[in-house]
């Protein structure tokens, strides 16, 4: 069951804020690929001085073709799952990692709303993945607020398994 609230974007800031030094410490960098986010999460990676540090950049890809092409998703996966899959998230977080040399890639993608949904598909329905040597994984997130609160609940998500990696 989603929050009552969607998180605020200084509220998502202040978090990278925290997990910025422990990403230097560890020496990790980290990549993304987004689809429904729209840019939002390389926005809060990147919202302190410093972030290219351990940032080295993301795709907003939102078409299947640039799913395909900046983040190496197989088109099979696409049309095999759609999407909006838990297959093709985690395939957008090794997808970004291996195509930056990153250590931690982030991979997202859903719909946000407040159009889009499809039978099996609704609205706020997001799959958030994160792929490195050490930890693979995706979570399904069904998300019950408008448009913006649904992205920014999705960025939260992200960093929580940005944490969960970094440990």
């Amino acid at each position: 069951m989603p929050a009552k609230t969607a998180p605020t974007y200084a509220a998502l800031a202040e978090r990278m804020r925290v997990i910025q030094p422990r990403l230097k410490r560890k020496k990790l960098t980290v990549a993304s690929a987004e689809s429904c986010t729209g840019g939002l999460l390389g926005a809060v990676l990147t919202e302190h001085s410093g972030s290219s540090d351990d940032y080295l950049g993301g795709a907003v890809v939102y078409s299947n073709d640039a799913k395909a092409i900046f983040a190496d998703v197989a088109p099979d996966l696409i049309h095999g799952h759609g999407a909006v899959s838990p297959v093709v998230a985690g395939a957008l977080a090794r997808g970004a990692r291996e195509r930056l040399g990153a250590k931690v890639g982030l991979g997202i993608t859903g719909i946000a709303g407040p159009t889009g949904a499809t039978p099996g598909k609704p609205v706020g329905l997001v799959y958030v993945a994160v792929d490195s040597d050490r930890h693979s994984s995706v979570r399904t997130l069904r998300l019950g607020f408008d448009r913006a609160g649904n992205r920014l609940a999705s960025v939260a998500a992200a960093l929580d398994l940005l944490e969960e990696a970094i440990g």
